[in-house]
């Protein structure tokens, strides 16, 4: 895109706020807010009114405008905005993770069908440059794994929990009360936030396109304070981790809690901080970290991207469109620290191994190797009396004939 990029904005709420604030310190990029698309034209604004419209079509149909910045929340309205502006020829940038992760495929398809570059850089792990990475560094790596802190919130309420030793209740609302969570907090302490993420970071990772439904995910949400003693006393912290690995040729792939030790380069990843760690054939090991959260790392993100446009970038899928050979497995088993309520017993049956087990005249724990298919068919997601969480020395194992394969063991990171 050699022309002077000419901005049509949907949203200017936190990111979008955060892009203005960024796109006007620096120098590097010739880029002009044209107009900003908001739902509300009564509240007060930092920019003069002549910038605000509530008439979409005044940025979908503006001729003069090329680039669409969508940056709203609701996933459905923004994904007819992108198609719309895909169609009319306009390259788009997204942050808006929902979005894509829903409808990846057509998104894909899009792209290809009117050849225009369509970037979400912002989508994942705000700061952190991960998607380029994967798509451009890696992109003839043989990738073993990507795993880490893909929510800030969620963090910076773990991280709360461990340094000020409170609860989960009282770390949630100081994270509300400064606006690193939502009045409902469900996509963050749920864990669907970053599942969406991991639907991205699969397709740039294995080029494998899935739906959200198809990945796992368990949150933070039933966190209580005897798991958090059983950590303390174990010298460990508790981090929600999003991750995909490749186990015999397969993918497992999930967002789960779990146990982090001293030794792990998350364990020092605080606050609304993310954290990745890639390993691979060539390059083995590597990690990157910055911040998940906040209207200007997020704007940063979304400025890169407009600036990428500037070379007329835009992501080639290599994974996928050499024809990527994987599919995504339930069919593995991990060791995972099972919290319950005395009263109402768990059926160990569950379990292959047990390794540990304790109880009191209130909670118990069982600490054992699990079927990770078991697991996503068992009663134990249902209660609110139960917890879940990886344990830290846990490997991912692929199932054969119902037997744990030590040959494709897997240690996790």
């Amino acid at each position: 895109m050699s022309k002077k990029i000419k901005l049509g904005l949907f949203g200017f709420g936190c990111v979008g706020q955060g892009l203005y604030n960024v796109l006007n310190q620096t120098e590097g990029i010739k880029a002009e807010i044209l107009k900003i698309c908001i739902k509300n034209a009564d509240k007060k604004r930092a920019l003069p009114a002549e910038y605000f419209t509530v008439e979409k079509n005044e940025i979908l149909f503006n001729d003069d405008i090329n680039v669409v910045v969508e940056m709203i929340d609701d996933a459905e309205a923004a994904f007819e905005i992108v198609k719309t502006a895909l169609q009319n020829g306009k390259a788009v940038v997204t942050a808006n993770k929902k979005m894509i992760a829903d409808h990846f495929v057509e998104l894909y398809e899009l792209q290809q069908q009117y050849n225009v570059p369509l970037l979400y850089e912002a989508s994942a792990c705000a700061s952190i440059p991960i998607i380029r990475n994967l798509e451009e560094y890696y992109d003839n790596d043989l990738l073993g794994a990507v795993e880490g802190i893909f929510n800030g919130s969620t963090n910076y309420i773990l991280t709360k929990i461990f340094k000020d030793n409170i609860d989960f209740a009282t770390a949630l609302k100081q994270a509300q009360d400064i606006g690193f969570a939502e009045t409902d907090p469900t996509l963050d302490v749920e864990a669907y936030d970053p599942k969406y993420k991991l639907c991205i970071i699969l397709a740039h990772t294995f080029g494998l396109f899935v739906k959200p439904e198809e990945v796992f995910n368990y949150g933070i949400q039933n966190l209580s304070t005897f798991d958090i003693q059983y950590a303390n006393e174990k010298g460990y912290k508790i981090k929600l981790v999003a991750f995909c690995r490749k186990v015999d040729n397969k993918i497992v792939a999930g967002v789960l809690p779990r146990f982090i030790k001293p030794e792990n380069k998350l364990y020092n990843i605080e606050n609304e901080y993310n954290g990745i760690l890639v390993e691979s054939a060539f390059t083995e090991s590597q990690f990157f970290a910055g911040k998940g959260a906040g209207s200007n790392p997020t704007g940063s993100a979304v400025l890169s991207d407009i600036s990428a446009l500037t070379y007329n970038y835009k992501y080639e899928y290599k994974k996928h469109n050499r024809g990527a050979k994987v599919e995504l497995t339930d069919n593995f088993s991990v060791d995972l620290y099972v919290r319950y309520s005395t009263a109402n017993p768990i059926d160990t049956k569950l379990f292959s191994k047990i390794k540990e087990s304790y109880a009191n005249t209130d909670s118990a724990y069982v600490v054992g190797t699990i079927n990770f298919s078991d697991l996503r068919k068992s009663d134990l997601l249902k209660r609110k009396d139960i917890n879940l969480i990886v344990a830290a020395d846990s490997k991912f194992e692929a199932i054969q004939n119902n037997v744990a394969s030590s040959k494709e063991a897997v240690e996790i990171c």
